[in-house]
């Protein structure tokens, strides 16, 4: 499957049973791209012949302190781009023990976010955002005060349409 974007990345999906909840992290309001945003962890390949899965791995080990061989992955969603950083992010869902002990990496992680699927689809709703001066109507998500949004709400909605 392909998508937009010149740049490969990927994220992990972490996703923990009872009750079904999703985590993000918050970025930093003070980074250069896609500051103060909600995201999965994740981010680019080292080098271009990192297996993506090894990618989403190693990056939300980095981001979150999640253990890799503590990561059952158990699928792939379809990949999304970003229009402004040109990124194709490839998704990979993985199981996760509750009650993890997150470790958020200072330099780009301002918080380690944990909601629940069923808070994330009651937050739901189209909104039309004014990004860098371009109004734009996208799937939202907004969990207490936190607002979902982009390529994470796309690959969010991805995930909530085969979860059924």
């Amino acid at each position: 499957m392909d998508a937009p974007g010149h740049k490969d990345a990927a994220v992990l999906v972490p996703l923990y049973r009872e009750p079904l909840t999703a985590v993000f992290t918050e970025r930093r309001a003070d980074l250069s791209r896609h500051a103060g945003e909600i995201s999965f962890p994740g981010g680019r390949q080292d080098h271009p012949d990192e297996d993506l899965r090894s990618t989403a791995l190693r990056e939300a080990e980095e981001e979150i302190g999640l253990d890799p061989a503590g990561v059952e992955l158990v699928g792939a969603l379809p990949p999304v781009g970003t229009f402004v950083t040109g990124y194709r992010i490839f998704p990979f869902v993985g199981l996760v023990e509750p009650g993890q002990t997150w470790r958020a990496q200072a330099s780009e992680v301002a918080e380690v976010l944990e909601f629940t699927l069923r808070d994330l689809i009651r937050g739901h709703e189209m909104q039309r955002l004014v990004r860098r001066g371009v109004p734009i109507k996208t799937p939202t998500y907004t969990v207490d005060g936190h607002l979902v949004w982009g390529a994470t709400a796309r690959i969010l909605g991805e995930l909530l349409e085969r979860l059924g």
